[in-house]
């Protein structure tokens, strides 16, 4: 047998003996228990057994420090008369955690100046955004995600005193940058040095194995998607959302899904539910969770196959300074794209996932997989991945007819509006072609004209398919509002819209 496959079979053995996660009704629980809903962290827990007296005695030998590498008795005595006493004195990969300030620096040393930082951390983050947002919730009074949550209203980025949207829009980009003005420049990862998937707290309160010690989530619920997300299938659409309210995971997936999807699909959704060793959801010292982690799934960041906001840098660019803030993309319409990663340009889903699995998942190194727990999918099980993803479909459109535009005994005047200004003066449709409304390439806006800052260079198409439901948006999160989407793009493409053709935009969008 190949030894991928002996690997799959081990890792498909745990997860059918012990990943039979959490189903909807999480626990706020921080402390992980032996009643935890969380099969994932039941499978890792070490349970106490009742031990026979003679078994109980600790012996000092158990204590000793003879067990530190730094205490290894030499092959030889001749090693003193060697460099460095013939000992690797300096870092060392595999045993010194990602990012130490000296070799030997322990876990336990790392997580208390971690945690001691992340109040530090997390205030200098919100005064940053403080300063660039009005984060106060304007909720629409009508308008609603898939499930009924309100959608939040923009634009919300603060603009200087005496300067307005119009007048900004008037300005040259020249003007704009060494004024300093552009209202989005790039979203920063709260703890860039480090950096890695963060998740957010609606989230974390029903998982409370996704919580780091040393950064948490920085944008309030009201600018991110629902939770939990809705599901549609599109080899099933009459059935509409099939989430029935839940967060899809190992403990619920066949129970909901065995009489709608084929063993394929289920085999792959089983995979998708399955944690895998990441970054920082480890078992190694480079961990930045309390306890040693068999990973994340892909279903913890796409959740239901859609997204909660969770954001991580983007693997694609060294060195880490350089590197930019990426935030979880939907899997929906998974169908329709033929290219995958913002900037790798991967030609199928299938690419894509098996080149996540050997780069620890999202950090773009093969190097730090291996020392974490190098996952080797075979090529079939990667397919039955593809298999399941390729189902999600959008959320339904009703104004829509068959071709992607708006139907006129359906659409209101201002959304009809929105239409003429998004094929017309807005020029979304350059890049964003119904019916998917994508097209498949990358393209770059060059915002350093307006910013003092480097450029994302080309960035891929994103489909506006659905896109009430996927707050924030840009790759980075920068734009917290379908307003401020708009009011970014006209001052990115001078285009010069009226307060009137904007509303209508917006009004337009969210039909799509």
């Amino acid at each position: 047998m190949k030894k991928s496959n002996i690997l799959f079979l081990a890792i498909t053995g745990v997860s059918l003996f012990g990943f039979i996660a959490n189903n909807a009704i999480g626990k706020n629980d921080k402390e992980v228990s032996k009643d935890s809903d969380d099969a994932v962290v039941r499978a890792q827990e070490a349970r106490a057994v009742e031990k026979k007296e003679i078994d109980k005695q600790t012996e000092a030998h158990d204590k000793s420090d003879i067990f530190k590498a730094s205490n290894a008795t030499p092959l030889s005595d001749v090693f003193k008369n060697q460099p460095d006493n013939g000992k690797v004195s300096g870092f060392d990969f595999y045993r010194d955690a990602l990012n130490s300030k000296k070799p030997f620096e322990t876990f336990e040393e790392i997580k208390n100046k971690d945690i001691k930082e992340r109040p530090t951390v997390t205030k200098t983050q919100q005064a940053l955004l403080q300063k660039r947002y009005d984060l106060t919730p304007r909720l629409d009074p009508h308008a609603t995600m898939t499930r009924g949550k309100p959608l939040a209203v923009g634009p919300t980025a603060r603009l200087p005193d005496g300067l307005t949207w119009q007048k900004l829009a008037k300005m040259s980009s020249d003007e704009i940058r060494k004024k300093n003005v552009f209202p989005y420049p790039s979203l920063p990862h709260p703890k860039q040095a480090t950096g890695g998937q963060v998740f957010p707290a609606v989230q974390i309160s029903m998982f409370p194995r996704l919580e780091r010690f040393d950064v948490e989530f920085d944008l309030p619920e009201a600018f991110l998607p629902e939770f939990p997300p809705a599901i549609f299938l599109q080899n099933r659409p009459e059935l509409g959302d099939v989430s029935r309210g839940e967060v899809v995971s190992i403990n619920n997936f066949y129970e909901l899904f065995k009489d709608i999807l084929t063993p394929v699909q289920l085999n792959g959704l089983q995979m998708l539910l399955t944690p895998l060793p990441q970054e920082e959801f480890n078992p190694t010292d480079d961990r930045k969770t309390e306890q040693p982690s068999l990973g994340v799934t892909c279903f913890d960041c796409h959740v239901n196959g859609h997204t909660t906001g969770q954001f991580h840098l983007s693997p694609d660019i060294r060195p880490q300074e350089r590197r930019f803030r990426l935030d979880t993309t939907s899997l929906r319409g998974m169908f329709n794209q033929q290219i995958h990663g913002s900037k790798r340009s991967l030609r199928s889903v299938e690419d894509f996932t098996e080149f996540e699995f050997r780069t620890a998942y999202f950090n773009g190194d093969p190097i730090h997989a291996m020392k974490k727990g190098f996952p080797v999918l075979d090529r079939i099980h990667v397919s039955h991945m593809a298999q399941f993803q390729n189902m999600l479909d959008f959320p339904p459109a009703p104004n829509l007819d068959r071709f992607g535009h708006l139907d006129k005994d359906k659409a209101t005047e201002q959304e009809l509006r929105g239409e003429k200004v998004f094929f017309g003066k807005g020029q979304c449709s350059t890049c964003h072609q119904p019916p998917a409304f994508l097209d498949h390439q990358m393209h770059d806006l060059k915002l350093e004209r307006f910013l003092n800052e480097p450029g994302d260079g080309p960035i891929k198409t994103f489909t506006l398919r659905g896109i009430k439901d996927s707050p924030p948006y840009l790759h980075d999160g920068r734009l917290l509002t379908l307003e401020d989407t708009v009011e970014f793009f006209n001052l990115v493409l001078q285009l010069q819209l009226t307060d009137e053709e904007k509303s209508d935009l917006v009004a337009y969008m969210r039909q799509l």
